[in-house]
């Protein structure tokens, strides 16, 4: 294929079949005619090979607090430079990314960042990590992988925050090139996820499993829909999941959601999700074994905050996005017991300066 646009790249993973190409990328698996696109609607079969229309195609890009993806046992007060391109291979109509995440990507307004422009603005801005975000991470993957070998040769870490809807394969290249950690949606039970996000949530549950197999860090978010996915057996389900398939100490955040995207047309809640549901849900997670459950989208709640899971020690106190303090020992060690707290990383945080201890 010839063209001049450098988002427009040879995709990775993809099977040739006889005009007919199968993408390897994601569980989908889109097995996509000549001139038609897959599900994602960013990869195109062209004269029987499947290119990508967004590597390096940037929507959107910030330098965020690694708390805000969230991520509150990795590199704690640092800074992730976060970027995101264009489209999603779910289908949720809460989406509140949908500006992005609902919009194919168009060559005729393309932003191309290149990898190595996208690492000297990680230096620029003084982060100390990357994250593919804001949309689905999976859709930038070949551009992800080269970023990370980049980013690995600075030292830098790399993240994801992902629906965890990523084939095998990609999964296992992504670590391979120096992704580091995963946040990954869970948004509910095989019923819910297949009736709202039109995918098998065994997959996602099978990557987590491989993730931490791999060595990746991996946390797990939940927005609490009222009606979707709020009853007690389908988040005590979840919960108890956390706890036999990745362990006790494995971040549960749960998010507040809010009305977004079609929510509304199609008759979904019509607030914001009660505090007292994200506190019933806390204390599910809390009663199902997990060490580690947290209430988001509540500035100023006290469940926002890191406690040792032995004796309760305040540890990391934070309000929305910021490490107001930091308590955990050298070593990783709560200050009072001296039991481990599992952290990935440690660092405080003054507001643009970052001190390494």
């Amino acid at each position: 294929m010839n063209h001049v646009n450098p988002c427009i790249k040879e995709a990775l993973l993809y099977e040739r079949l006889d005009g007919r190409v199968r993408c390897g990328t994601c569980e989908r698996f889109c097995e996509i005619e000549p001139g038609q696109l897959g599900f994602c609607k960013t990869r195109k079969n062209v004269d029987g090979r499947l290119y990508t229309l967004e590597y390096g195609d940037i929507s959107s890009i910030s330098a965020n607090p690694i708390e805000k993806k969230p991520f509150f046992h990795f590199w704690p007060g640092s800074y992730a430079l976060t970027v995101g391109s264009w489209s999603c291979n779910f289908t949720c109509p809460w989406c509140q990314n949908y500006d992005i995440s609902k919009v194919p990507p168009d060559a005729g307004r393309s932003n191309y960042l290149s990898p190595q422009a996208f690492i000297r603005a990680v230096k620029e801005e003084r982060c100390q990590g990357t994250s593919i975000s804001f949309n689905e991470p999976t859709l930038l993957f070949e551009y992800s992988l080269d970023v990370f070998d980049l980013a690995k040769k600075e030292g830098y870490y790399n993240t994801y925050v992902t629906n965890g809807y990523m084939s095998l394969e990609a999964l296992r290249l992504l670590r391979e090139h120096g992704l580091d950690a995963m946040n990954v949606d869970i948004k509910g039970d095989g019923e819910a996820v297949g009736k709202y996000c039109g995918a098998d949530v065994e997959k996602v549950w099978r990557n987590c499993v491989e993730a931490k197999r791999l060595g990746i860090h991996i946390e797990i978010t939940t927005l609490v829909i009222p009606g979707v996915n709020d009853d007690e057996e389908c988040l005590r389900g979840i919960a108890s999941r956390i706890r036999r398939d990745l362990g006790e100490n494995t971040p549960w955040h749960l998010t507040q959601y809010y009305p977004a995207y079609r929510a509304l047309e199609i008759g979904l809640y019509g607030g914001r999700t009660p505090v007292e549901t994200l506190e019933r849900v806390h204390g599910i997670g809390r009663g199902e074994g997990l060490n580690y459950v947290y209430v988001g989208n509540v500035p100023g709640h006290e469940l926002e905050n890191t406690y040792c899971h032995n004796c309760g020690e305040l540890l990391i106190k934070r309000f929305i996005f910021d490490v107001i303090d930091y308590k955990i020992a050298p070593g990783n060690k709560c200050p009072k017991c001296g039991e481990g707290i599992p952290i990935v990383g440690r660092g405080a945080r003054s507001r643009r300066a970052f001190l390494w201890l």
